[in-house]
């Protein structure tokens, strides 16, 4: 009796450590939460907040659910939505996060109905790349070749163009492009002269002529190095030589063009 008196004392008086393990692991918990919080990388706190929970279930603290959607983390209270790429076959387009935080879907029908005829005439096309949601601006309907200058009625694409983007609160970067064949004339001295000041003409337009905020745009030059179609046809050239206007995106995904 003695020795069984002893042991139930001896039980009780190490109760404590688990009241005391309970805690340590919620406060484990708290940091990795805080932790995951604060942290940039989107797909990383995801792996931690699903980690988190499985080690939750795995101990009984939380019922295991296999049916139920994992919520992940957001990046932050004023984090932006990310782009995901908007395929052909014909599935429903819901909003898409960017550092924009713009609906994809919302924006791709107000451009369509503003550029409906351009975009018959392929003189504008969009789609999703890595780097974002891309607007882009053929030669044919804005230029004349070898030339930086806007032809007549291309000024009213562009501000129509730009009455749409000024409804979102967006950054963008208007990028030049050309083909590969070589250009020496009056006015510009290589490909990468061309196109970049192909770029600065619409990004004029776009901030003197249509109000859009100059902090919230960049212009770049990028000449035959970064094509979109093979430069060995002329309808490969033809679909190189354009202006993109690039609304940004902090995240990758795969290519895929909007028809």
């Amino acid at each position: 009796m003695k020795k069984y008196a002893h042991e139930e004392e001896a039980a009780q008086s190490e109760r404590w450590l688990v009241s005391y393990a309970d805690f340590m692991t919620l406060m484990f918990a708290l940091f990795v939460v805080l932790f995951a919080s604060s942290y940039r990388d989107k797909r990383s706190v995801e792996r931690v907040s699903k980690a988190v929970k499985d080690g939750f279930q795995q101990m009984g603290s939380l019922p295991s659910n296999k049916s139920a959607p994992e919520v992940p983390f957001t990046d932050a209270p004023n984090s932006a939505k990310e782009l995901s790429p908007i395929g052909n076959s014909g599935g429903e387009i819901s909003n898409i996060p960017g550092n924009t935080g713009i609906d994809v879907a919302d924006l791709h029908e107000k451009l369509t109905k503003a550029l409906g005829k351009e975009i018959e005439r392929q003189e504008v096309e969009m789609r999703t790349t890595p780097e974002g949601f891309v607007i882009s601006l053929h030669e044919l309907g804005f230029f004349d070749s070898g030339e930086a200058r806007l032809l007549p009625g291309a000024e009213g694409k562009i501000k129509r163009i730009a009455f749409v983007l000024m409804q979102y609160g967006l950054d963008m970067r208007v990028e030049g492009h050309s083909d590969n064949v070589p250009i020496h004339n009056a006015s510009f001295s290589s490909n990468l002269d061309l196109s970049t000041a192909r770029a600065l003409a619409v990004g004029k337009m776009l901030t003197d002529e249509s109000g859009f905020d100059p902090k919230r745009m960049s212009v770049a030059g990028y000449a035959e190095y970064r094509p979109a179609a093979s430069n060995d046809t002329p309808e490969g050239r033809k679909m190189n030589r354009r202006v993109d206007i690039v609304i940004l995106s902090n995240f990758n995904h795969p290519a895929s063009k909007i028809p």
